[in-house]
Order: structure tokens, then C-alpha cells, then sequence
């Protein structure tokens, strides 16, 4: 039997960040907006989540802004390390598990099936 648990080892953004362009799982600070418009509302909820994202040195948004060290979300959403100047930050980042009985996080190709099939065993997949 394969075992299929992961060990995740959180890093303090500040005790450093991860390689340029690494994937990885990202704990995020911030605030929700405030439930409706106008003077009277309020600050919105604070949220601590993990979402996951990569990292990169230098990032260009749709809009032509450019970004330097940010985590950067499927969205293109950017978030900055906890810090600096940003309403949503980065506080931790872990690197994401590896595929389940694998040591890498990406298998290709003709390689799939043989992957899939050592860690399913003689299990239906359907």
C-alpha cells in the first residue's frame, strides 16, 4: 500500500521566500469587503486562508503594472509578502506535496498511466 500522507513545512515570509516561478501553498491575510456600500459600513471581516499560487521575481498584471516579488494566484491576482503594502498579504508558504507515491509534482505523457496505476494497485477506477 501506498502511503498517501504529506508532511507541510510552513516558512515565515519573513525568514525568506520561495525560488523564482516555484508553485506553492500560500497563507493569506486580509480583509473581506464590507457587507454593503456607503459611509456606514464596515470593515469587513478579517480571513487567514491558504490558496495556492507561485512565486515570481517579476510579474506584468493584465493591466501592464508591473510587480516585483509577489505570489501570484490562478486568477492573476497578486499578493505581496506580509509587510509591504498590500490589503491582502502573504504571511507563510509551504511547497506543495508531491504527487501521491511520488517524490515529483508532475508526471507527463505516456508516463501517466503506469503512475496512476502504481498507486490505484488493483483498485476500479470507475
Amino acid at each position: 500500500m501506498t502511503d498517501l500522507n504529506s508532511r507541510v513545512t510552513w516558512v515565515d515570509v519573513r525568514d525568506g521566500v520561495p525560488r523564482d516561478g516555484m508553485p506553492v501553498a500560500a497563507a493569506i491575510t486580509g480583509r473581506y469587503p464590507a457587507d454593503g456600500p456607503g459611509p456606514d459600513a464596515g470593515p469587513g471581516e478579517e480571513f487567514w486562508l491558504v490558496r495556492p499560487m507561485y512565486y515570481t521575481t517579476l510579474h506584468f498584471a493584465e493591466d501592464g503594472t508591473q510587480h516585483k516579488d509577489c505570489f501570484v494566484d490562478s486568477d492573476g491576482v497578486v499578493r505581496l509578502p506580509h509587510g509591504l503594502d498590500s490589503e491582502e498579504t502573504v504571511t507563510h508558504w509551504a511547497e506543495l506535496p508531491t504527487l501521491p507515491g511520488r517524490t515529483t509534482h508532475f508526471v507527463l505523457g505516456e508516463d501517466v498511466a503506469p503512475a496512476l496505476q502504481d498507486v490505484w494497485g488493483d483498485r476500479p477506477t470507475g
